[in-house]
């Protein structure tokens, strides 16, 4: 089935430059060496997913449909075409019940070392920017809650610099042990971790913000889930971890 694959075919091209055994390593706490029956090879299983996204494939129901029919997935897989692939349900199964979030995250940061270490990332300039997603949560159904207001790392870092100075001068540093200002926010009583969006002329409703960070080429450095009320500059400060790391 090799030579039916084009030379220049993009999954030929991924499966030559990543060593997708590394995931091995990152599921091998997941799975019993010793017990319950043979389960899908988890490299199928994330290769099914990478399917999905390369390809703008809407479910992994379809991307299950597409990989029965389609030879290049097939052999990237490592199907031969008389053999039965993997069921929608065991993917999704194993997304569910099995990979937990830690287990995406480090597959996310294994690939984006990988670009790091082939020195394509420039994390000298990160670009920031928010996508609104609406919650399934009634505006009538909230309830007026005080919250503390988020201090922005840059101002953590203004005291601390402020207090160094004072120090070296012999002076007291300011005492910055105040509790944090409180907003009044109103909260969903369906689901209480969105938050309220509104901007211009939409109209107010409970959403989620998703904040992607990325470089100047594209790459995806992070990316975080937060209440729809709360600004990408706030949002920011729980990027910095990843952009310290990488810069």
């Amino acid at each position: 089935m090799d030579e039916l694959i084009p030379e220049d075919h993009l999954l030929r091209k991924i499966d030559s430059v990543i060593d997708f055994t590394k995931i091995y390593e990152i599921v091998s706490d997941l799975y019993c060496e010793n017990n319950g029956r043979p389960s899908i090879d988890p490299i199928v299983l994330f290769k099914m997913v990478l399917i999905q996204h390369i390809y703008g494939i809407p479910s992994l129901r379809k991307t299950a449909d597409e990989v029965k029919v389609n030879v290049a997935y097939r052999w990237f897989l490592g199907y031969l075409l008389n053999e039965q692939t993997p069921h929608f349900s065991t993917i999704s199964y194993n997304f569910k019940n099995r990979f937990t979030a830690e287990t995406i995250e480090k597959v996310f940061y294994w690939i984006l070392n990988e670009i790091e270490q082939a020195g394509y990332l420039t994390p000298e300039t990160v670009f920031v920017d928010g996508t609104h997603i609406k919650a399934n949560a009634n505006m009538k159904k909230a309830v007026k809650k005080a919250v503390p207001k988020a201090a922005k790392i840059y101002e953590e870092k203004l005291m601390e610099e402020i207090n160094e100075d004072r120090e070296e001068h012999g002076k007291k540093p300011f005492d910055d042990t105040k509790p944090p200002k409180e907003r009044i926010v109103n909260e969903s009583t369906t689901d209480p971790e969105c938050g309220v969006f509104h901007k211009g002329e939409h109209k107010k409703c409970f959403a989620y913000t998703a904040q992607t960070a990325c470089d100047k080429k594209g790459y995806i450095l992070d990316v975080t889930v937060n209440p729809g009320n709360v600004h990408d500059s706030v949002a920011f400060d729980g990027l910095c971890k990843t952009y310290r790391t990488l810069s």
